[in-house]
């Protein structure tokens, strides 16, 4: 029987006289000890109807329909039902814990304030309750972790963390919003298996929110594919792998990042190169700030880049891979040799190393945390022609209007706001903010992670020709590794600030060397492909 019905679910959302309808009639149900997942890319309805279930949404949302939990009608309910049954009976694990986290409270005080609320445990009987859940999400030496903050902890930690506080209740329905989005290939599986595990043993419902299909389709009972507010598709998850009925949901399980990049031209130059370089940050403790340690970030890394070439960098988070392509581009300090175009730019003047900048870009990871909420478009792009200068003869506007066909933006969007973009149209923003510069060397972030896999697609396939067309050389890190076999010619594998293994892609695919690379490599085939793993 099911626990969680929806039923005709309609969600309209009002604001300066404005109606847009996000929930257009959607029907679901979750019963005990079932997995159903919501497909689709941002924006289809996926996280609304979700945050409807409880009345989670606004004053300016307008909700219709049923929903009921346990034959209780959830639409219209009074504050005291919704609020008995939100996190105690009803519990949710967003995608970014940081943000759900309170960075000034104890891991203690914040699943502690959750027992004693809703159980009424005393102090010691909640403290016992937070070790016996941090234990069963797999954190270390839980007794140390009690009084760590948010910060002191790593993403999968926080996750785990999240999971504890969502399970603390024992609730009969588990709602997870993209609970592994942001994390590396190998934390993903581990909270993926832990949360498969704890609804089998809790007999739990699980609602599972994503835009990973090879998720979905490892772990997944019920499947119901969304797209701009409404299922689309829905039925057994082998059904609709196997036998996808929908025309979208056809293009959802084709979209992923396939090929191989354009092959390096014979004799293409060097651009960067390093040599045993090594970053290490000083541990300063006792009343002289006296240094006692180092955090060994990175250990003696040794590589090189030519034009038209990409380098896939791949590890887990802590690994060293964003530490050192900053200390390549001259942004931290380091000890080692580091070299661009031949030359030794260790020893450039602040004013020399002005030129180098033009010249080495970076795209992050999130391109709305990327790009200033108060700046538009056009101003955005054409930032660093402010720093470094422009062409002679044509405006700001019209080398802005160029890159951004180029990245395949309309040139009338310009002064709109990040706000007024789509996800994937705010990466291709940063992008043309890179490429406006016409630079040589481009450190690529993590700068697909965040987006769905339709537009990963695109946004791959607009790099590999921005790549073909002006022989730029790629630092390209990611940990999604189906990304990172499309793009680079050549990887290096990092673990706690050593290359453990580095070689091209094929060899490093197809014959991994070390136990970790085929750990990492292993995650990776498991989650995105539901395929075998490597001996």
């Amino acid at each position: 029987m099911s626990l969680l019905n929806v039923r005709d679910l309609t969600v309209t959302f009002r604001q300066d006289g404005k109606a847009n309808q996000a929930v257009k009639g959607v029907s679901f149900s979750v019963g005990r000890g079932e997995t159903v997942a919501l497909v689709g890319e941002s924006g289809s309805g996926k996280s609304v109807s979700a945050l409807s279930t409880v009345a989670l949404l606004g004053d300016s949302a307008e909700v219709g329909g049923s929903v009921t939990y346990d034959g209780q009608e959830m639409i219209g309910a009074k504050d005291k039902l919704l609020r008995q049954v939100r996190g105690n009976d009803i519990s949710f694990i967003f995608q970014e814990p940081m943000t759900s986290l309170n960075p000034l409270h104890t891991i203690e005080k914040q699943l502690g304030e959750s027992l004693e609320l809703h159980q009424g445990l005393t102090r010691g009987a909640a403290r016992a309750r937070v070790l016996e859940l941090l234990e069963k999400v797999g954190i270390r030496d839980a007794q140390s972790r009690l009084n760590a903050y948010p910060h002191e902890l790593s993403g999968g930690q926080r996750q785990r963390v999240m999971i504890a506080m969502a399970l603390a209740n024992k609730p009969d329905i588990l709602i997870a919003d993209e609970p592994t989005t942001a994390l590396d290939v190998t934390i993903q599986a581990q909270i993926l298996e832990l949360l498969n595990e704890l609804k089998e043993s809790e007999n739990m419902g699980l609602l599972f929110i994503t835009h990973d299909l090879g998720v979905v389709q490892r772990f997944a009972d019920t499947v119901c594919v969304m797209k701009n507010g409404e299922i689309v598709e829905q039925g057994p998850a082998k059904a609709v792998f196997d036998a996808p009925q929908h025309e979208y949901t056809k293009k959802l399980l084709a979209a992923r990042a396939v090929g191989v990049p354009t092959p390096v031209p014979a004799g293409a130059k060097e651009i960067v190169a390093a040599d045993k370089l090594r970053v290490w940050f000083p541990i300063k403790s006792g009343l002289m700030k006296r240094v006692t340690g180092h955090v060994k970030a990175v250990n003696e890394a040794s590589l090189s880049v030519r034009a038209g070439e990409t380098l896939g960098i791949v590890g887990e988070s802590g690994s060293g891979k964003t530490t050192l392509a900053l200390a390549i581009m001259r942004l931290i300090g380091s000890e080692g040799g580091i070299t661009y175009q031949g030359e030794d730019v260790r020893l450039w003047s602040t004013k020399k190393l002005r030129s180098l900048r033009r010249e080495m870009q970076i795209v992050f990871q999130d391109p709305y945390g990327s790009l200033s909420p108060r700046m538009s478009c056009a101003e955005i792009i054409s930032e660093g022609l402010g720093v470094h200068g422009k062409p002679e003869g044509q405006s700001a506007r019209e080398l802005v209007s160029e890159v951004m066909e180029e990245v395949g933006l309309d040139p009338a969007t310009m002064d709109r706001y990040p706000h007024e973009f789509s996800g994937g149209q705010r990466q291709r923003i940063a992008i043309a903010r890179a490429m406006i510069l016409r630079p040589k060397l481009v450190v690529l972030d993590e700068p697909t992670s965040a987006l769905d896999m339709t537009v990963q697609v695109q946004i791959v396939d607009l790099l590999r020709e921005l790549q073909r067309k002006y022989g730029l050389a790629y630092l390209f890190i990611s940990h999604d590794l189906n990304v990172v076999r499309a793009m680079s010619h050549k990887m290096i594998v990092m673990r706690q600030g050593d290359i453990v293994e580095a070689g091209t892609s094929e060899d490093l695919f197809e014959r991994p060397q070390t136990d970790y690379a085929k750990t990492l490599l292993s995650a990776a085939l498991e989650l995105k492909a539901g395929g075998p793993t490597l001996d």
